[in-house]
């Protein structure tokens, strides 16, 4: 449900029957509260908002209603007739409307037109009107209201949203709606939709008994249960091994430091919004940590370092904290305390091509073994304002497009969207969905060796400055592991689930022999429970599907004769009868493979 490249999408049809949809709605509303005051409504990825002030929260049936009207105004055979109008103009037009004269008044003050594009003379502006609907707006739309298919219109649902972003300004009501070409393309979306709040993984992880989050103890930060624990573990064990299979060394830092390492760093002059108040210990003041990186630093300057020790691959599950307001805060997509998987690189500019080019296929290996084959890169090149010599990023950026070129990936350039120190690679991958993440960051810092005063010596016998390359693979264990559930939808791959195998016993008298299994099984390196509840054998199998268990062993007087075990898959295949050691086998066989269901 993609629209695919952002430039087509502006020029489609599509676009058009959107903005033009967004209009009606705001129609509608105002002809339902003639007292409502209207800010914007723009097409988005599959659909439009528009944001209003009104009388009073909206409820579902007001949504019904909006949309019912909707329809009808689309029916009416109304005109989209663009015209151009002087500010002043404008002025008096919206003079009802404070959201749209905040718009007029700061289109004249910077120079640009309604949308921020630079303007010679911003003396005109344009509007849009539709039968007795009047918008500042630029565009494009279509020509008749009969061209937005009614049948292939519908309003979503309402949300907060402050009048442009910003927390200390009015909260407005946004209403989001989609619009499509045909019926069908709608039925399609609001199924694909559908299948999303199935895969919503606020609600799995609380039916699978995996995290939990509890506003009364502290918003955005995630209370790991014992199943979800389980699944954090074998990912962070397969981490940890691969990471020193790959030549990196673990690093563990504190949690907190003096403010004169993050005035050193910048990340008191750059980033203080994210982070928490200092804390007053022995009259000097220490932030909890937001980034992990100046630590491993001063890890680096403990002592001289040559530049026969070069590379350094120094990697760390090193839990922060950044604040996030409350409106943000998202399940484990947006938290305030998360691990990040964080890796810094630091080498000579010599080894820094083999150095990308290694770090790029090792986490597309990391990436492709949690199931995510789907993978696009995106380079952010120098911004105008940038710390290091402009020869530097010129080599940093030309080693990270021969890294990408030399696997063969598709990227995307974003000229001049580099932090100001230094280029990076961004990697997207796409779930089961066709939605795209952003997960692996490879990111260059000609800054902070700079401020710390980073050094090595060379062959020469001089001083020089080493390179740093800052990476996370997962970004943070607490959003993948959010992106994995929706991914799988809680039916994990056996490897990954925290329950492998749920033994069930047909009666009492079939426990011991359950038993006697799993220990078997536990012994093989297989991750098992036996259900010895009294609930009836159906119902045991019920309640193991539901948690997505991959398989159930039954046992009865049969299978406790034979030493057997009748295997069930949590997708209701019967397999059948099978001996204890050619499950075991067959269970062994699942795990290593990771792909496997």
């Amino acid at each position: 449900m993609e629209q695919g490249n952002p430039e087509a999408y502006h020029e489609s049809k599509l676009y058009r029957v959107r903005h033009s949809a967004a209009h009606m709605m705001a129609a509608a509303v105002l002809e339902k509260f003639p007292e409502a005051k209207i800010a914007i409504g723009p097409p988005i990825e599959s659909g439009f908002y528009y944001d209003f002030d009104l009388p009073r929260p909206l409820v579902q049936e007001d949504l019904d209603a909006i949309e019912a009207r909707m329809k009808e105004l689309i029916d009416e055979d109304r005109d989209f007739v663009y015209e151009e109008i002087a500010p002043e103009a404008a002025m008096e037009l919206f003079a009802d409307q404070p959201y749209k004269l905040e718009l007029i008044q700061d289109i004249l003050q910077r120079g640009t037109d309604e949308y921020g594009e630079k303007s010679a003379e911003a003396t005109q502006l344009s509007i849009y009107r539709s039968g007795g609907f009047v918008d500042l707006c630029r565009g494009p739309h279509v020509g008749n209201s009969k061209e937005i298919n009614a049948k292939a219109v519908k309003l979503l649902n309402v949300a907060g949203a402050y009048w442009r972003g910003d927390s200390n300004r009015p909260m407005l009501q946004r209403i989001y709606g989609t619009a499509w070409l045909k019926p069908s393309d709608l039925r399609e979306y609001l199924d694909w939709m559908e299948e999303v709040k199935k895969r919503d993984h606020r609600r799995l992880i609380r039916e699978l008994d995996l995290v939990s989050f509890h506003e009364e103890a502290g918003p955005g930060l995630a209370y790991w249960h014992p199943r979800g624990g389980l699944m954090r573990k074998t990912i962070e064990d397969y981490w940890r091994d691969r990471h020193l299979e790959g030549g990196y060394d673990l690093v563990y830092t504190p949690h907190i430091g003096k403010s004169w390492l993050w005035e050193t760093s910048g990340h008191l002059d750059f980033y203080k919004e994210g982070m928490y108040a200092p804390m007053d210990v022995d009259g000097q003041d220490y932030f909890i940590k937001p980034m992990n990186c100046p630590f491993h630093i001063m890890i680096y300057k403990t002592q001289l370092r040559s530049y026969r020790e070069l590379p350094l691959r120094w990697a760390e599950l090193g839990t922060v904290y950044r604040y996030e307001k409350s409106g943000v805060l998202h399940g484990l997509m947006r938290v305030r305390g998360f691990t990040q998987d964080d890796a810094h690189i630091i080498c000579t500019p010599d080894q820094i091509e083999s150095e990308v080019l290694r770090v790029l296929r090792f986490s597309l290996s990391i990436l492709r073994a949690f199931g995510f084959d789907n993978i696009q890169a995106y380079l952010s090149t120098r911004p105008e304002k940038a710390v290091g010599e402009p020869e530097r990023w010129e080599q940093a950026q030309e080693s990270l497009v021969r890294a990408i070129n030399a696997e063969g990936l598709a990227y995307k350039v974003d000229e001049g969207g580099g932090a100001f120190y230094g280029p990076k690679i961004d990697l997207h991958i796409k779930d089961a969905l066709g939605r795209s993440w952003q997960l692996t960051t490879i990111q260059f810092d000609f800054n902070e060796p700079e401020r710390f005063g980073m050094t090595y010596v060379g062959e020469d016998g001089f001083e020089h400055r080493p390179y740093m390359v800052h990476r996370a693979l997962l970004g943070s264990v607490e959003r993948f592991f959010g992106i994995l559930v929706e991914h799988y939808a809680g039916a994990f791959p056996v490897w990954l689930s925290p329950e492998q195998v749920r033994m069930i016993p047909i009666a009492d008298r079939h426990i011991d022999y359950a038993k006697q299994v799993e220990d078997q099984l536990r012994q093989a390196g297989i991750r098992v429970k036996t259900d010895a509840s009294d609930s009836r054998m159906n119902a045991k199998i019920r309640d193991a599907q539901m948690m997505k268990v991959p398989y159930m062993l039954v046992v009865g007087d049969r299978e406790a004769e034979s030493g057997a075990v009748a295997v069930r898959l949590r997708d209701g295949e019967n397999l059948g009868a099978m001996s204890i050691a050619d499950f075991i086998v067959r269970a062994q066989a699942a795990i290593k493979d990771h792909t496997q269901a």
